[in-house]
């Protein structure tokens, strides 16, 4: 009888347990996520991303199930922007938006990443790999528009050397080949396009070095952002402001100062905060269910913005005004 009693005590024990733990809250890892999260990786800690983390914030502000996470990586590198892809997965990221520094020798990391959650490049595309689609600029067109700048720039023609971090970067490539395309059959010469790795002392050193070795360059054109205020530096240095002409791509602000006191002769700007913000927006409709929003061509374009002397001022104020929001 006694030991009946114990059994019996025993099973009501293991009931209450069953129960208590059946009725006590769920922790976080075992309640149903409601937010999806969406994680954007820059390329650079420029202020081209700055621009781009506000759209970024915006969209995020506007959309009630979705947290953004922004990612600025450490250095300029193909394992830096793998690491930040794999800690993004890693750490429950629902998609993923990336601007590849090296889209040939990340393909790996992008088609590992696009099997588990959507995949979409902006900025700098990956077009053989299995993204869902770029949003960006059309950087062909974008590097016509800088070669129809040099030539008013340059009327009488001459010599131009062409600067960039990496020439096998998509948007790199398709500049540089838009810029050329511009300038067949001008009196404008390319002589060269020289690379830094993303290395600015090295992107200095070229800029001082064509100065100095070729004297009879008369314009230089920087193909990424920071290319800008380094060849108004050098050019500065140098004393040969107004001497050489100088087109460049983006709005930092060295860059439009550049352009107001005439130093610079005028840049192709993108719009960073636009990338930042319809990425979040694209991916949450897809997260949602709606792949209506994935274009044919799987491109998402959008136009950049030429910045001269005459409209520099009313640019300066609508970017300041993008910053300071939120």
């Amino acid at each position: 009888m006694k030991r009946s009693l114990q059994c019996v005590s025993y099973c009501f024990l293991a009931v209450v347990f069953v129960f208590s733990v059946a009725c006590q809250p769920a922790t976080p890892s075992q309640s149903a996520k409601t937010n999806k999260r969406v994680v954007v990786i820059a390329n650079t800690p420029s202020n081209f991303w700055k621009i781009a983390r506000k759209g970024c914030e915006k969209a995020d502000a506007e959309l009630p199930n979705v947290e953004v996470v922004f990612k600025l990586p450490f250095g300029v590198t193909k394992l830096e922007q793998d690491r930040l892809i794999q800690d993004a997965l890693k750490n429950g990221a629902d998609a993923i938006a990336i601007s590849p520094t090296d889209p040939e020798g990340q393909k790996k990391a992008i088609n590992d990443a696009a099997k588990k959650v959507p995949l979409i490049t902006q900025d700098s595309d990956a077009p053989d790999t299995d993204r869902l689609l770029y949003l960006g600029a059309d950087n062909r067109a974008a590097g016509h528009q800088a070669g129809e700048l040099v030539k008013a720039a340059l009327p009488q023609g001459g010599k131009i050397m062409v600067f960039v971090g990496k020439r096998e970067v998509q948007n790199a490539k398709e500049r540089f080949e838009g810029l050329k395309d511009a300038l067949q059959g001008s009196k404008v010469e390319v002589v060269n396009l020289m690379t830094d790795d993303n290395d600015l002392t090295q992107a200095r050193d070229n800029v001082v070095t064509t100065l100095d070795k070729h004297p009879d360059v008369v314009g230089l054109v920087g193909l990424w952002g920071y290319n800008g205020p380094i060849i108004l530096e050098a050019v500065t240095d140098a004393k040969k402001v107004g001497k050489v002409k100088i087109v460049c791509f983006d709005n930092e602000t060295e860059v439009l100062n550049g352009i107001r006191d005439g130093a610079i002769f005028a840049t192709v700007a993108q719009q960073p905060f636009e990338y930042g913000y319809q990425s979040v927006q694209l991916l949450a409709k897809i997260l949602s269910g709606d792949r209506s929003v994935i274009p044919e061509r799987k491109v998402v374009y959008i136009p950049t913005v030429v910045i001269q002397r005459n409209n520099v001022e009313e640019y300066k104020n609508k970017l300041n005004q993008l910053l300071a929001s939120q």
